[in-house]
């Protein structure tokens, strides 16, 4: 099984197989509109213009688990994200990423990149997992570290 495996929603509802992104090293992060961290799109689109021509991108997913803080419709964070950041990275479905309901993706995730003390619950909006070029799921980071303290682990999984 590899990250390549895995079938998301697109906000519209259709599939989108991340077998497109292979080969490219990808910052997947759950976000949020509402959040004390929501600035952080602006950090995580100027990564995506720094190193796309390099092969990499971002992939958001929306998650409304932590404070409510992610209520409206996928239409609705879709117009957010490009209204406010203009976000050239792809912001998929809102999805679960703990409990029963926890979107597959995620549960490959967290058991790839445990949290502190080996925990695999995500802890909050805007936590980041860091994946390689052949799907390796290298790191997780957390929702404080911003998007500009990335950038030199980014470059470097890019080589």
């Amino acid at each position: 099984m590899s990250i390549y495996d895995f079938q998301v929603k697109k906000s519209d509802g259709s599939d989108q197989s991340l077998k497109d992104y292979e080969g490219q090293v990808l910052l997947i992060v759950n976000t949020a509109s509402r959040c004390g961290f929501t600035p952080q799109y602006e950090g995580l689109q100027q990564l995506q213009e720094e190193f796309k021509e390099q092969g990499f991108s971002i992939l958001a997913f929306p998650c409304n688990q932590f404070g409510n803080q992610e209520p409206g419709s996928n239409s609705e964070i879709q117009q957010f994200c490009k209204i406010n950041y203009d976000v050239s990275f792809p912001v998929f479905a809102k999805v679960d990423v703990n409990g029963t309901n926890a979107d597959p993706l995620f549960q490959y995730l967290k058991k790839g990149a445990p949290g502190v003390l080996n925990t695999e619950p995500v802890k909050w909006n805007f936590t980041k997992f860091l994946v390689s070029k052949d799907g390796e799921v290298l790191k997780r980071f957390a929702p404080a570290t911003t998007p500009n303290a990335i950038a030199d682990e980014i470059a470097e999984a890019l080589k």
